[in-house]
């Protein structure tokens, strides 16, 4: 059994691995597929069955978008539930995994880019337990957040993530967490379960990422204004976007497949488009 001083103290001494862990932005979509059976969570299952067992999972969620860079750094991260409106059943769920302070500082050792700040109130908010509880359900890997800094731009992001990459070698799985097309303002909610009902913007600028993450033109995902209105409308705020930057940064050019996986459109202005690298 693992304790609580050997996941403070395993981060300082992973080896690097044979195999390098494979990368992921993840489409989370509504917070109930994190206790629905859908098509999107038995694909996180299923996934978690295709790719080594990581040592460690750290998350750049969309929804802990913060001033500064931070990693959760406890012991125990609280389950954060970031929502309102949803059934009690979902304010129910607690994910109990562990953290890990060891790798938290690691991992903000890693950054020279930034001042890392060590964070022990923030836990793990939907972007991260609804994906995560279907692939580990045990709640035994220790699971860490890195928090998005929303002062600065996408091409930061990028750079800061390449900072990380030597953790694909020890076993951590790193996962962005957010949607390619996020417009709730304009999501025909009485569509929600019309299968794969798009607006033509949507799937227009949906193709669009996907040619050019298989492409790998991450300049021009990176300058996404400069796609024309349709990607405008897909990311009129960019918290749900810039975590696929982060997985970008991340990919080995030389190594890496692409997959990409949960490709569907929902409520016509949102997709759950996701990829794998590795």
């Amino acid at each position: 059994m693992t304790t609580l001083s050997s996941f403070r103290e395993f981060a300082s001494s992973l080896p690097e691995q044979d195999h390098l862990m494979p990368v992921m932005f993840v489409g989370h979509g509504s917070p109930m597929n994190g206790i629905e059976d859908t098509e999107f969570s038995r694909r996180w299952k299923q996934m978690a069955k295709e790719i080594p067992v990581p040592k460690a999972v750290l998350v750049v969620s969309a929804h802990w978008f913060t001033r500064g860079t931070k990693i959760t750094a406890m012991d125990f991260p609280e389950t954060i539930h970031d929502f309102g409106g949803f059934p009690q059943a979902l304010f129910d769920v607690q994910y109990p995994a562990p953290g890990s302070p060891a790798l938290a500082k690691e991992t903000a050792s890693l950054i020279h880019s930034a001042n890392v700040e060590l964070d022990h109130d923030w836990g793990l908010d939907h972007g991260t337990w609804t994906i995560v509880r279907h692939m580990y359900p045990e709640a035994t890997i220790p699971v860490l957040q890195l928090s998005i800094d929303y002062t600065k731009a996408p091409q930061y992001h990028y750079e800061l993530a390449k900072e990380l990459y030597v953790l694909r070698k020890k076993g951590v799985l790193i996962m962005g967490s957010g949607n390619m097309v996020h417009n709730l303002r304009l999501a025909a909610w009485d569509r929600i379960n019309d299968p794969e009902y798009a607006y033509d913007w949507t799937a227009t600028i949906n193709d669009k990422f996907k040619t050019l993450i298989k492409a790998g033109d991450h300049k021009a995902l990176m300058n996404y204004p400069a796609l024309g209105k349709e990607a405008m409308l897909a990311i009129p705020t960019p918290e749900h976007y810039l975590p696929l930057i982060y997985i970008l940064g991340l990919k080995d050019d030389r190594n890496d497949g692409i997959s990409i996986f949960n490709d569907k459109a929902l409520a016509g202005s949102l997709t759950m488009t996701s990829v794998k690298f590795g």
